[in-house]
């Protein structure tokens, strides 16, 4: 049996999360004000650094229907006091979860800013009007993916992807207008609406602030007497 006394894992350096933390004080009165200051902090400091890449990408959790979890990382295209938002094909993994399971966790992490908000609630999916009004959005090459994908499914190589694009491309060709792509049926999002909110901020030996709202209410989360605060251990 060996003896080696090394640490089982990759061989990274250790950090000392020497953040700015988050005291009460300073914590805004609710989780909205809170959590559109980190998000728009991380997206200005993400114009001038690079270690701070895709600030609006959020990992979603959920479950399938024998309760196995599941996780991905995709943008919040969506952010008001209603809750963060996403797209998706509604027939890929996510959507067929969140049909059968809307209980969903979502994160934002910056690592860089010692920085991470975590969103538990349930995903209520959005209001047509918005989903056209972004996906119209996007740019030429994007909506025709929506089409050319059959999101989670499985696909037999690079070359079956590139010739459902080109295909795609030749039924909606880029005549330079928004709408020349039309929204694909199968195609939508979802609004996390928050039951928890807890944000984290890394300090020095692992001392770390977690500040959590906890809905008691009701209200979006703009409402500050639908939340109550509170601390948690790291």
């Amino acid at each position: 049996m060996s003896s080696s006394s090394s640490v089982p894992g990759p061989d990274v350096p250790r950090i000392d999360y020497a953040g700015e933390g988050l005291d009460e004080s300073a914590v805004a009165a609710t989780p909205w004000e809170q959590a559109n200051a980190w998000v728009e902090h991380a997206a200005e400091v993400a114009r001038s650094r690079d270690d701070v890449p895709e600030p609006t990408a959020i990992s979603v959790a959920t479950v399938d229907s024998s309760g196995a979890p599941n996780v991905r990382t995709v943008l919040m295209r969506f952010f008001d006091e209603r809750g963060p938002g996403f797209v998706t094909n509604l027939g890929s993994s996510k959507g067929r979860e969140i049909e059968h399971e809307p209980r969903v966790a979502v994160s934002l992490t910056w690592p860089a800013l010692y920085r991470a908000i975590r969103f538990r609630g349930r995903a209520e999916p959005l209001g047509r009007d918005e989903v056209e009004a972004y996906f119209d959005s996007r740019p030429y090459g994007s909506r025709l993916s929506a089409w050319a994908s059959e999101q989670s499914e499985p696909a037999t190589g690079r070359d079956e992807l590139e010739r459902r694009w080109a295909e795609v491309s030749q039924r909606f060709p880029d005549t330079g207008d928004d709408t020349d792509v039309p929204v694909p049926p199968f195609w939508g999002g979802y609004r996390v609406r928050c039951d928890e909110v807890e944000f984290w901020a890394g300090r020095s030996n692992r001392l770390h602030d977690r500040i959590v709202f906890t809905r008691v209410g009701d209200g979006d989360l703009a409402t500050a007497n639908a939340w109550r605060r509170s601390r948690r251990q790291p």
